[in-house]
Order: C-alpha cells, then structure tokens, then sequence
C-alpha cells in the first residue's frame, strides 16, 4: 500500500483499491504493435479532506488520447438518444438569448452539439482527438483539436467571446489538471454561467462492485460532496447534482459562481445520503476493494470451470472496462477466445494487455457460443434485446457485476 497527494486541495490520499499493473484501457493495439505495449501501476484511493476518489499514479496524456482514439459516443442509440435530450433541454434553459454560446469539452463526434448546430446557436467543440473530432466536423459542428485548459479558454473567449454554458460528458473525470480546467471555465464563463458534466458517480461503482470503471482515463470517480469541495476551492457552488441512468450509474452536477443560482434540494438530499452510506470512508473503499477480490476469484474459475467441460465462452462489448477486468483477472484467449464489438475502429485488434482479438457483431452469431461475458453491462437491455436469437437456442449471459452470474 502507498499514498499519494490529492490532486484537488493536496490531502493524503491512501491507496485502497489495487488492481495491478494495466495497460491504456482504450489502447486496443493491433497485432503488431503489441511489443510497444507499455503498462502503469492502477491503484485508487480517497483524499482524507475532500474525500476525492481518484487513482494514485497519472499516466501520461499521450498515451491515453491519440488521433485514433476507438471510442465514438454516436455508437450507442440508447446514447445518441440521451445527449440529444440535453441539447434540446440546453436550448430551452440556458440558451435562450439572442447569441448564446455554448462550449462541450471533449465533444467527441459531435453526438450532442449536433443538435446544438441545427438549432443555429453559436457553439464549439473542444477535442484533441483527430478522428473524432473530423467525424463531428463532417456533421457541420465547429471544433478545436486541443485540450483544454486556462489557456485555451482564454484563446476561445478572445475569438468568440464569454460562453454562458460549458459542458463536458464522460471526459472532465478524466482530466488530471482539473485546477488548471476550473480556471479555464471560470475565464470563460458569462457571470450568469454554467458549468454542467455529467460523470461516473462512486455511489454507483461502489453499490454495483463496478471494479471496471477504473482504468487509466478514469483519474476521478466523483461524489456529490468531493464536487461541492472541488467547486468550493475554485471559487464556484455547487448548485445541482441530477442521477443519469447511463453507464450503470452517472451523476450530472451544475456549478456556477457563488449566489448566481439557488441550490437545488437534491444537493442537499445527496449530501445527507452519501453521509448516512458513509460512501467516501475508508473502510467503505476498503469492502469493496475485498468484493473485487471476490470477483475476480468467482470469475476466474467459473471460467476455467466452463472451459474444463468444453464449453465456448466469448466477450460481448470491447468498452475500456474489458481491459481492466481481463488484466485484472488474467482473462486471455485461451477462456475467451475473442469479443465482439459494434465500433469498427476497435475491430482487428485486440483488447489491450490480454490481447483478446475484437471481432465484429456477426461472428457472435456465428461462433455459437454457449456462453457471452457481457463487458458492456451498462448496455445489457439493448445488447440482449439485440441478441435474442443466442437465448433462444439456450445461449447464456455471464455478468460479473455486482458479483458473478448467469442469466
């Protein structure tokens, strides 16, 4: 075990959760390029004074975002369909001046902001990743390949003038220099405005034993009272926290400058819920780092147990998370001999560590397996309701959150 310093306010950070070394969860190399494979240690641990989550090691930018970057957020309908809910509730809330402007970081391909631009309102993307980025320009969206900090919301402010709204979705909790984020939003924030994300919540992960929501993009799991201290310390409040049923559990917190709005009650009401769980107390972290422990022995030997009666066992869904439970857990070709994927970019290559090969949806069907890991369980009702033809010649779902399962 070892400590580190919060990242946020300084505190002492002990390590409590460790799952060994692990590469780039989102790496997914191709074959060739497995020689170059590097790995970082990947532990976690909460801050004794504002009680951040968060891991103990950074790893560096370049080797977690690339031009190639596999992930496309346009890739799931159950997602498109969400992030084109917030655009339409931003234009009828926060954008409704004359010139409003609204910023997303980390925009991606573009799977909110489209709206945003057909609706005419002013707007720019922040992403440093090529590929995503071109596909969310080739749907007319305005974009910079940059990441962001105080020094690009100075730039963006100098050309485009204050935003009253920026935005970030899956990508602020991975952002290491978050200080240096918060100074940039609040140069670049009208005084009216809002800083609204919506990121993994710990109360999540922790209830659903959801181990594989670390990995090395995840610097922080936040909580209701670890943002009200991050907020707090920038010079900003806190003013709401809404729960998002989106990869098993995601919270969307709103901060603006003090006195600007009222509280929602739901910050207060999470507050009083994460006291009452005692959610950021070691010995919460430390139960369930030992269910993990559990998890990664029921897994294992289900696995081996199913392979020793000559079962076919196959992954469904290449999201990082399958990266942290197969390196975890020593999962590799020889009990899976292959996941399946839906975002062409990750298929003919392999998850990184294990190198498990990602194949596209039609070998699933094809290959007849007799049971599916399901790494993507945040998407199982869409998976399965996709997927019904495995259960009904007797295929099986296997699940390992909370614990160890078939359906």
């Amino acid at each position: 075990m070892s400590n580190g310093s919060c990242r946020i306010c300084g505190g002492t950070v002990k390590e409590t959760v460790n799952l060994g070394r692990q590469p780039s969860g989102n790496g997914f190399p191709l074959p060739r390029d497995i020689e170059h494979e590097k790995s970082f240690p990947l532990s976690a641990g909460t801050c004794d004074s504002c009680t951040m989550f968060q891991l103990l090691d950074d790893v560096p930018q370049e080797a977690k975002y690339r031009d190639e970057y596999p992930y496309h957020a346009s890739g799931s309908a159950v997602h498109r369909a969400h992030f084109e809910r917030n655009a339409r509730r931003f234009l009828e809330t926060e954008l409704t001046g004359p010139d409003s402007f609204i910023v997303e970081i980390g925009s991606n391909d573009g799977v909110m902001l489209a709206t945003i631009a057909q609706a005419g309102v002013r707007h720019l993307g922040v992403e440093p990743c090529r590929e995503v980025a071109d596909v969310a320009r080739g749907r007319g969206i305005r974009v910079l390949g940059e990441f962001f900090d105080e020094n690009t919301a100075a730039a963006i402010r100098a050309e485009h003038g204050p935003a009253d709204m920026v935005f970030g979705a899956n990508c602020i909790a991975h952002i290491v220099f978050l200080r240096r984020l918060l100074k940039g939003i609040d140069t670049l924030l009208t005084p009216d405005g809002v800083f609204v994300f919506e990121e993994p919540y710990l109360g999540s992960v922790i209830a659903q034993n959801a181990f594989d929501m670390i990995y090395d993009e995840h610097v922080f799991i936040f909580s209701v009272r670890s943002i009200k201290a991050m907020a707090e310390l920038a010079g900003f409040e806190l003013v709401n926290a809404e729960p998002v049923s989106l990869h098993g559990g995601t919270m969307r917190y709103t901060i603006a400058r003090p006195s600007r709005r009222t509280p929602a009650p739901a910050v207060a009401e999470f507050l009083a819920r994460e006291r009452e769980q005692r959610l950021a107390e070691h010995g919460t972290i430390e139960r369930f780092a030992g269910a993990v422990r559990k998890i990664r022995e029921d897994l294992t030997g289900l696995l081996g147990d199913l392979h020793a009666q000559g079962k076919r066992v196959v992954g469904y869904g290449a999201p990082a998370k399958v990266t942290t439970v197969t390196n975890y857990c020593g999962i590799g070709t020889e009990l899976i001999p292959f996941v399946v994927d839906s975002t062409p970019s990750k298929q003919g290559r392999l998850v990184a560590g294990s190198h498990i090969p990602v194949l596209e949806p039609g070998a699933f069907a094809a290959d007849h397996p007799d049971y599916a890991v399901l790494f993507a369980w945040n998407h199982a009702e869409e998976i399965m309701a996709k997927e019904q033809a495995f259960r009904e010649r007797g295929g099986r779902w296997i699940l390992y959150v909370p614990d160890v399962h078939i359906l």
